[in-house]
């Protein structure tokens, strides 16, 4: 983890639980600031700097997914881990396709909320000091990790933290079998089923933004993984 404290914002309505995140993360050397329904914590988030946020799905005023939309047009970066008694399959899904680093389900252990906090700080800073601000070359695009831009024939687009990661991790094993759960794990620290349809989908979004370079494709490998097909030049 970085040096230095870092901040996050909590938006739980159970105040029982949130006070107990709160004492246990402070004395884990973390601020934290606790907010009892999703427009309270919305307020917080446009008013103070947090470094990640957890946020419970169910809350009066506002949803944690209601809310988490509202926090990606202020800071599309911040990582988010929603925390929720929910445990079906379209709540997780509709969760990761918001962007969310991690999901947890009440009831959980403090220490397994612990342990996934530092995991999305740790990939979060791993991403931040592995090199990737080179620009890359993808057939005809020119692909910008830091600034989170693809370009081609003159033309920008730009595209999410988590489409970057997913689009690097190709790159770098660009023309080899890359096996799905080493790619899960290399992005989200866990092969998870759910996980496994967010990726799913944010594959078909990479490639409807390479569809101008027909040179390019992400080929299924039945039951193994993908081949990022690029041209060699």
């Amino acid at each position: 983890m970085p040096s230095g404290k870092l901040n996050i914002l909590l938006a739980e309505d159970d105040l029982n639980l949130g006070v107990l995140l709160v004492d246990y993360l402070e004395t884990e050397g973390f601020d934290v600031k606790l907010c009892k329904d999703g427009e309270l914590a919305l307020k917080a988030f446009q008013n103070n700097t947090f470094d990640i946020c957890l946020l419970d799905v169910m809350m009066p005023k506002m949803d944690g997914f209601a809310l988490a939309k509202e926090i990606r047009v202020l800071n599309k970066n911040i990582p988010v881990i929603f925390i929720t008694a929910k445990s079906l399959k379209e709540d997780k899904l509709k969760g990761y396709n918001l962007g969310a680093d991690d999901y947890i389900t009440k009831p959980f252990d403090e220490e397994e909320l612990l342990w996934k906090i530092k995991a999305v700080v740790r990939r979060i800073s791993e991403n931040k000091s592995d090199g990737k601000a080179e620009v890359v070359t993808i057939g005809k695009y020119s692909f910008d990790y830091c600034n989170q831009s693809l370009t081609i024939d003159g033309k920008t687009k730009r595209i999410t933290e988590k489409e970057c990661d997913i689009l690097n991790y190709l790159s770098v094993h660009r023309n080899k079998i890359i096996k799905r759960e080493e790619l899960l794990k290399g992005l989200w620290g866990e092969n998870d089923y759910f996980l496994g349809r967010s990726l799913d989908v944010f594959i078909t979004k990479i490639r409807r933004y390479l569809k101008e370079d027909k040179d390019l494709s992400i080929e299924n490998v039945f039951g193994v993984g993908f081949i990022f097909n690029v041209p060699v030049e």
